[in-house]
């Protein structure tokens, strides 16, 4: 049974960092292309960040490049996403995601395993 359970989310004032961690079970996640993405009330689940199985490649949004940082540690089944210089836009839940396939790495639809979430709120 494939589980990824994020952790990490909480309250932060505009400018400040958190560090989101999604811990993966059930699966070897070196076979995985693993993602962020986010959703904020009423709106769309929009991409965040992707990085390839080996974590050499990553991918942003633009609106979170520069600031984001996405990194996985494969021997313990784990990726994570460093938050610096939040903005109150940043505010949304944010999920782990895995795939097994390649191709578009922003694509909701194209990811075969999900986490619950953890909210993260940036106050101004």
């Amino acid at each position: 049974q494939v589980q990824l359970v994020e952790s990490g989310g909480g309250l932060v004032q505009a400018g400040g960092s958190l560090r989101l961690s999604c811990a993966a079970s059930g699966l070897t996640s070196s076979r995985y292309v693993m993602g962020w993405f986010r959703q904020a009330p009423g709106k769309e689940r929009e991409f965040v960040a992707a990085i390839s199985r080996g974590g050499l490649n990553t991918y942003y949004a633009d609106s979170v490049k520069g600031r984001f940082t996405i990194s996985r540690d494969n021997a313990k089944n784990a990726v994570y996403l460093q938050m610096n210089s939040l903005k109150p836009e940043d505010t949304a839940v944010y999920y782990c995601a895995a795939r097994l396939s390649s191709g578009t790495y922003s694509s909701v639809q194209e990811y075969d395993y999900w986490g619950q979430g953890t909210q993260v709120t940036v106050s101004s």
